[in-house]
């Protein structure tokens, strides 16, 4: 494990100013902190035990517990959870919605892509054979534009 100081690299602490403090840590890797009982453990024990009243009741940080009794309050309110369900599925449809344009976008630009590629070897196809033709020296300028497509002034260029 690599270690910053005694800090391992999941966790990073900030100092935001006297009153402030900002830790980041990886939940799943936070049990290896081996924190003693105190705020930082009592929030993660929050936001990985949330649903879980008997974990829960061994918390014993003030700021915990009002985030705790305000999960509980807006979990009894009926227009609340109606509310975040609603947003969570118009975030979804979002989603969906966004990732739908990609595709057809994606789609659209390869058929733009083969289309233009086609037209580009097309176009490198009619002066090959224009070349080749000037070089058996057997037609006209006028014929080879004629049988290749090409104007009579892109055969005259090639010469």
């Amino acid at each position: 494990m690599h270690k910053n100081g005694d800090r391992p690299l999941f966790w990073a602490q900030e100092s935001l100013g006297n009153i402030l403090q900002m830790n980041l840590i990886e939940l799943n890797k936070a049990d290896r902190l081996g924190l003693s009982e105190g705020p930082l453990h009592d929030w993660i024990t929050f936001f990985k035990h949330w649903r879980e009243e008997l974990i829960m009741a061994k918390v014993a940080h003030e700021p915990v517990k009002r985030a705790m009794s305000r999960i509980r309050e807006l979990s009894a309110d009926e227009e609340a959870q109606r509310l975040a369900f609603v947003r969570e599925r118009a975030l979804r449809d979002e989603v969906s919605l966004l990732n739908e344009a990609r595709r057809e976008g994606e789609q659209k630009g390869r058929q733009e892509g083969r289309q233009e590629g086609e037209e580009i070897g097309l176009q490198k196809g009619q002066r090959l054979t224009a070349i080749n033709l000037l070089k058996l020296g057997v037609l006209t300028d006028e014929q080879i534009a004629q049988s290749t497509g090409l104007s009579l002034a892109e055969v005259k260029a090639l010469h």
